[in-house]
């Protein structure tokens, strides 16, 4: 009788990390919940019900509280991923079915030295914003676990990527539903231009006032005109001056960090 030659599946883990996310975390969990072999949660610090609707749905929750920036703490929480591969997604994304195909075949393909970019398609203001160079927003989120993992920025992460690396792109959309208001924006925005002034000021670089504003029209100038954020109705024009604001702000950050005199005693 000839032996039988069993190939194993290659097992999948979806990983988040979170914080004060319970308004997200269920919806986003149900789109993965009963395809995905492993779920690991790596939360910093909640104070709402985030572990109570995290545990509905894994074992694995975690906590690092002692927040290191966002590369830092995705570092940290693929050392819990037992699983062949990672899928990264954050609270407020959902995976639709054509995604979820694409991500399964990717998956059982399990092809050397390969990583996925998946598309994100958001919803802003009460609109799917399809222009202001927002659509196709490509993130690499998909990858053999033992392959590579995201770098150590505080804020504007990637994952690593060599030369010999294969990247490859998955069908359908990820929905993002990336702001719930313009205080939350606002809230969210900060946050980013705090820890990229900080990572700026750690590497020695300076900026200026003249700086700040020459990047922020270059900004509005490219999402609104180029990147034609005027098809997006109103929602384009107000993301395009949030967006050149928040410039402004990340420059006049690391300016007065690095550039003003502190009061003196």
């Amino acid at each position: 009788m000839p032996d039988t030659i069993t190939t194993k599946k290659p097992t999948l883990a979806v990983v988040l990390i979170v914080k004060n996310e319970a308004d997200n975390l269920n919806a986003c969990l149900k789109t993965v919940e009963g395809w995905v072999d492993e779920i690991v949660i790596l939360d910093s610090g909640s104070t709402d019900e985030t572990e109570q609707v995290a545990r509905q749905y894994t074992d694995k929750f975690y906590t690092n509280n002692e927040w290191p920036g966002f590369g830092p703490q995705r570092r940290l929480a693929q050392q819990y991923v037992t699983s062949d591969f990672v899928l990264w997604l954050d609270a407020d994304e959902r995976v639709t079915p054509e995604l979820k195909e694409s991500i399964r075949q990717a998956v059982m393909a399990n092809k050397p030295k390969t990583v996925y970019q998946m598309c994100r398609l958001s919803w802003v203001f009460g609109r799917y914003i399809r222009h202001c160079g927002w659509y196709p927003d490509r993130v690499t989120r998909l990858y053999p676990t033992a392959l590579t993992q995201y770098d150590d920025a505080l804020v504007h992460e990637k994952v690593e990527l060599t030369s010999d690396m294969n990247v490859e792109a998955l069908s359908g959309d990820a929905i993002h539903y990336t702001y719930k208001d313009l205080h939350h924006y606002l809230v969210k925005s900060a946050g980013y231009a705090k820890a990229w002034a900080e990572q700026r000021e750690k590497r020695g670089k300076k900026s200026s006032i003249s700086s700040g504003v020459i990047h922020a029209l270059a900004c509005f100038v490219k999402m609104y005109i180029l990147k034609r954020g005027f098809l997006d109705g109103k929602q384009g024009f107000l993301l395009s001056l949030l967006s050149a604001h928040s410039t402004l702000v990340k420059y006049a950050d690391l300016w007065i960090r690095t550039s003003t005199e502190q009061p003196k005693d």
